[in-house]
C-alpha cells in the first residue's frame, strides 16, 4: 500500500446551491407564496410586491451566508441539545504535587 495520496474530481455543480434569481428555491417560493397570500389577504398589489420583495432580499441574504439555514432551522425542533448550558456544574480539579525522591513506575 503507497502513501501517496489520491485525486478525485469534485464538480463545482455538486457544491452549489440550487437557486432562483440569486434567492435558494424553497425560500424563493415561500416568499413568493407569502407575497401572493399578502396580496389576497389586504387586496393590494402593492402589499404584495412588498411583502414578496422582503422576503427575496431576506432569502437572498440567508443563502449568501448558509444555503442550508433553511433545512437547519427546521430540523433544528426535531433534534435534542446535545449540550445544555443550564444543568452546567464547575468540577473540581485536584493538584497532586510529587515528593522527592519518590519513584516513578516504569512505563
Amino acid at each position: 500500500m503507497t502513501n501517496e495520496p489520491q485525486f478525485r474530481p469534485v464538480y463545482k455543480s455538486l457544491n452549489k446551491p440550487l437557486t432562483i434569481w440569486g434567492v435558494e428555491r424553497r425560500l424563493f417560493f415561500l416568499a413568493v407564496i407569502m407575497g401572493g397570500a399578502t396580496f389576497n389577504f389586504f387586496a393590494s398589489l402593492l402589499s404584495g410586491v412588498v411583502m414578496f420583495a422582503a422576503l427575496w432580499v431576506f432569502g437572498r441574504w440567508a443563502t449568501g451566508t448558509d444555503p442550508q439555514v433553511l433545512r437547519i432551522v427546521l430540523n433544528s425542533s426535531r433534534f435534542r441539545a446535545q449540550y445544555d448550558p443550564t444543568r452546567w456544574q464547575p468540577w473540581t480539579v485536584v493538584i497532586g504535587r510529587r515528593r522527592h525522591g519518590a519513584s516513578q513506575p516504569d512505563r
